[in-house]
């Protein structure tokens, strides 16, 4: 009896002990990391090789390609005006064509710059929000803080741990939900910088009628994945302002509905404003596309 209680405390030690220094490396090592992932700038932008990408200039990268078919639109039109006599086909005023070919067209070639500032101003009313609370607390609102914050009030430690108990089961719950905010603030984190790489063409897209959608589709989604982080600062703010007390059990509760509220903080958006979906629910596959 005495060897089988001996074994019963030694495997729940091992457990404890493999998920004590799972949490640690988790805490220490991701959650600054999902701060830069969440709330982005337009340093996103500032990489060498995204910038040889995108194109320096209009003869290289992927304006070179925009410009091309700027060209290709423009013999498409006037085909099709030539034609317009013979096919009885309604066509476009030539002069308003014109116009919009070269408005569109300066904005296709400054679309880095139209792409910059948008999430520069996007970044800039996440922060005013993060300011508020640092203002009023005196705490940085931030991920980082905010499992400081969780483990002090769960009586969890770095080196004290126990799965088998309350806290340690809200401990564990948190961590994984906070690692699918990884995964899925990784994955908006990409999409950000593939939906830049198509901005030339959705300003392109403008100057026919019959792709203009493609421009529509376009900015609902890069507005839908930049408005995220204004909400995942709102409800940073909100965890932060709560005061929570040891040994409350509905507190430490808060604390799993303020993320899963980030988690589902993507879908939120999409159904307000549409969108792409970073959700990771069965894997990246779950991803779906565009919003028509």
């Amino acid at each position: 009896m005495e060897n089988s209680t001996d074994i019963t405390t030694n495997i729940i030690t091992t457990i404890n002990t493999i998920f004590q220094n799972l949490f640690s490396s988790i805490d220490n090592s991701l959650y600054g990391i999902l701060d830069d992932l969440i709330f982005i700038n337009g340093d996103i932008l500032e990489d060498k090789y995204f910038n040889k990408l995108f194109g320096t200039s209009t003869a290289n990268g992927i304006l070179l390609i925009a410009n091309s078919l700027l060209i290709g639109f423009l013999l498409y039109y006037a085909v099709k005006y030539m034609t317009a006599n013979f096919t009885y086909g309604k066509i476009e005023n030539p002069f308003q064509f014109i116009f919009k070919c070269i408005l569109f067209g300066i904005c296709m070639n400054c679309s880095f710059f139209i792409v910059e500032q948008m999430i520069s101003l996007n970044f800039q009313v996440s922060s005013l929000i993060k300011g508020i609370g640092e203002d009023l607390w005196g705490k940085s609102i931030s991920f980082s803080e905010l499992i400081t914050e969780i483990n002090s009030n769960l009586e969890i430690s770095e080196k004290s741990i126990d799965i088998f108990t309350l806290d340690g089961l809200i401990k564990g719950t948190l961590t994984v939900s906070l690692l699918n905010l990884v995964f899925s603030y990784s994955l908006r984190y990409i999409m950000i910088k593939i939906l830049v790489l198509l901005a030339p063409f959705a300003f392109l897209s403008l100057t026919l009628e019959s792709t203009s959608h493609f421009f529509k589709s376009w900015y609902r989604n890069l507005f839908s994945l930049l408005f995220i982080q204004i909400i995942v600062a709102i409800v940073l703010l909100l965890l932060f302002s709560m005061d929570y007390a040891k040994g409350n059990l509905i507190n430490k509760f808060i604390y799993i509905g303020g993320i899963y509220a980030l988690i589902r903080a993507n879908s939120i958006v999409r159904e307000l404003f549409g969108g792409i979906t970073t959700n990771i629910q069965s894997g990246i596959t779950n991803l779906k596309s565009f919003s028509k």
